[in-house]
């Protein structure tokens, strides 16, 4: 019989992991965000081997990202524009994310307030991600985490 290796986990300040490791959390970030498309890109952009990478990636995380929000609450500033608010709601959709509520001001002067309560234990990445995609969204003019929690 094999004995399986159990998975013991850490919490170590910043200042004390190793360059290579820092640079794989910078890696997977820009991965996650879509600046970069792919793992050698990523390397050359931050100076470091790719196999350091993959030494690395399965075993080092952020600390926010393995405490798992369930609920995020956003709130953003958007143009009043035709389909904005349904482009938007595509896009918590493609990325794994349930909408719990939406409150939403009338437009005045041509902007609008949203706040979102998004469940987020289905997505299939970080809530980074999503504000990232949203925030590029050309009439979005700000996004903030105003709250999170299970």
């Amino acid at each position: 019989m094999v004995k399986r290796k159990t998975d013991h986990f850490y919490l170590v300040r910043e200042d004390m992991l190793s360059e290579a490791m820092l640079k794989t959390v910078e890696a997977k970030k820009l991965l996650e965000s879509g600046k970069v498309e792919n793992v050698s890109e990523a390397a050359e952009l931050l100076d470091m081997s790719r196999s350091a990478y993959y030494k690395y990636k399965d075993g080092i995380f952020p600390f926010h990202a393995m405490v798992k929000e369930k609920i995020v609450t956003l709130s953003i500033h958007l143009e009043d524009q035709s389909g904005a608010l349904s482009k938007l709601l595509a896009i918590i959709a493609e990325e794994g994310g349930n909408v719990l509520t939406i409150n939403q001001t009338i437009p005045l002067q041509g902007r609008a307030n949203l706040t979102l309560s998004i469940e987020t234990a289905a997505m299939t990445s970080n809530i980074n991600r999503l504000v990232y995609r949203i925030e590029t969204l050309e009439y979005i003019e700000r996004v903030e985490v105003i709250g999170s929690g299970t």
